[in-house]
């Protein structure tokens, strides 16, 4: 049985581990790897690699993927889906495990549908998945998110200032809300929760009248601000389109910033961590997570799962429907947001 893996969307912390515990893994069960390039693309262009114990060695605490990555869904191209078909026809692949996120594998859920045999392994610093209790890359993301708010804790105490950190986090707050308890953040501010700035600004202020000479502001990229009655709640975005066609986020960090410092008249200034969160060296939590998730897809593709996914839950790695994985995104719970809030008011 030859089987074909792929990772798509953003690059990730684990993505390497995950392909090579499948190498390792497919071992054991007489299967042959083949590793597609730039995600679905490989099989629409047909750009392929063999996989092989030595190929995958030394990767494991390596960040991006060997085999690229892309944000291509064959069912935004001309004919994709048939010429998926005749790719995997033409290779004499036996399935696909497929590595990403909610596009990646919303596409794969599709495939299923379609008759093509796919397996998941869910893969995002969001943590925006379904279906699993903790996606691979996640704890990476906010490690990094972390280490940065406790160094902007001494930048602005020493300034007496108020510094906004932007993290990622298009639909959800899961990096934010973790970095801002994990960093002691002042101010934890979500997608979930349309922001109003009045609120903040007071908040900010009430700190200082008690002694506070310095307050730290952590924002997801996604968050919504909270406009005057009658008028709609808006994004901060750079105008332009991603290669999703989703708008590009950028600028909720230093737009809030411009608006805290009107509002209260402190010397306030915006980091923006971007692309450094999801790049480097994964943790140890990460490679293990990824590991076991590799593993577990090997064996649903070797066991005929498909239209499956491998999920954390508690701390065992099942299968669950790629189709409960993707029908709605997983949102931070207003239960844990409350644990935020406790900081915040």
């Amino acid at each position: 049985m030859k089987v074909a893996v792929l990772t798509g969307g953003g690059d990730c912390p684990g993505l390497n581990a995950v392909i090579r515990a499948i190498v390792r893994r497919a071992a054991v069960h007489g299967i042959e790897v083949m590793g597609l390039r730039d995600g679905w693309r490989g099989l629409l262009d047909d750009d392929h690699f063999r996989l092989t114990r030595e190929s995958t060695s030394g990767i494991l605490h390596r960040g991006g993927t060997i085999l690229g990555t892309s944000r291509t869904n064959p069912f935004k191209v001309e004919n994709g889906l048939e010429r998926v078909k005749r790719a995997i026809e033409r290779n004499g692949i036996g399935g696909i495990i497929a590595i990403g996120g909610e596009g990646t594998l919303s596409a794969a859920t599709r495939m299923h549908d379609e008759g093509v045999k796919v397996v998941g392994v869910p893969k995002t610093i969001d943590n925006d998945l379904n279906g699993t209790d903790f996606t691979f890359g996640f704890d990476t993301a906010v490690a990094i998110a972390t280490e940065a708010v406790d160094r902007l804790h001494s930048t602005a105490e020493s300034h007496r200032r108020v510094i906004v950190c932007e993290v990622m986090g298009r639909h959800v707050g899961w990096i934010a809300t973790y970095a801002g308890i994990a960093g002691g953040a002042d101010v934890t501010l979500v997608p979930e929760v349309p922001v109003d700035l009045n609120r903040v600004a007071e908040h900010l202020k009430s700190r200082h009248a008690t002694g506070r000479t310095f307050s730290i502001v952590v924002v997801a990229e996604g968050t919504k601000i909270k406009a005057g009655p009658g008028e709609k709640e808006h994004l901060v975005t750079s105008g332009a389109l991603d290669e999703a066609g989703r708008p590009r986020l950028g600028g909720v960090g230093a737009f809030i910033a411009q608006e805290l410092e009107k509002r209260t008249g402190f010397e306030t200034r915006v980091s923006v961590l971007g692309y450094i969160q999801r790049g480097g060296t994964p943790t140890a939590h990460d490679r293990v997570l990824a590991t076991r998730f590799g593993v577990h897809a090997c064996d649903m593709a070797a066991n005929g799962e498909w239209g499956q996914m491998a999920a954390l839950r508690g701390n065992r790695i099942l299968s669950c429907p790629l189709a409960e994985a993707t029908r709605e995104l997983k949102t931070v719970d207003k239960e844990f947001l409350e644990v935020a809030r406790v900081f915040f008011g």
